[in-house]
């Protein structure tokens, strides 16, 4: 007797499944929950992103948004959904925020690593958001209290902490942050 293999999902169906208390992304064409993050996890969140809005809404330099979904990958469709994401002014579609998921990778995906997540965990998102176009990946560790960022092409990686100046002038020109200010 043969057993069917798993129906994978995709992107199209996946926007359309009812919202939950669980959050939800499309990881290889399957669907995988986990929990909502905590209170430290959502100020991180929100400092982020609100430092970044700051910079992008001063200069012009594009769209910032927050757990929005992002197809990185078909057949079979990984979509993600970074804690915080920039998209360059040049990379936004014709037609503005897509009302859906976005069909491309963010310039920036910002991580922030979760206690219940595994380094593993971790080191997939970053593999999925690099090989698709992102160019930058800022993984926040707020135990630790710094910031690894992964460049593309080379997936590069740099340990960030204390007074160490979160800049990369072809991603985000002109925007410098001090990591130890993320935690305070």
């Amino acid at each position: 007797m043969s057993i069917a293999p798993a129906q994978l999902m995709i992107a199209e169906s996946f926007r359309l499944l009812p919202e939950g208390p669980v959050r939800r992304t499309l990881v290889r064409g399957e669907v995988v929950e986990t929990m909502p993050p905590g209170g430290r996890h959502g100020t991180l969140a929100l400092r982020i992103g609100a430092r970044l809005q700051q910079w992008a809404e001063a200069g012009g330099h594009g769209a910032v948004c927050a757990e929005s979904g992002f197809g990185l990958a078909r057949n079979p469709d990984t979509v993600r959904a970074p804690d915080v994401a920039f998209v360059a002014a040049a990379h936004i579609p014709a037609t503005g925020v897509p009302e859906g998921f976005w069909e491309q990778a963010p310039d920036l995906a910002v991580e922030i690593v979760s206690p219940s997540e595994t380094a593993e965990d971790v080191r997939e998102k970053v593999r999925d958001f690099l090989p698709a176009g992102a160019r930058l990946v800022w993984e926040v560790h707020p135990r630790t209290r710094e910031v690894l960022a992964h460049r593309a092409p080379t997936g590069a990686i740099q340990a960030l902490s204390g007074d160490d100046l979160l800049e990369a002038p072809d991603v985000l020109p002109g925007f410098s942050w001090r990591v130890a200010d993320i935690f305070a």
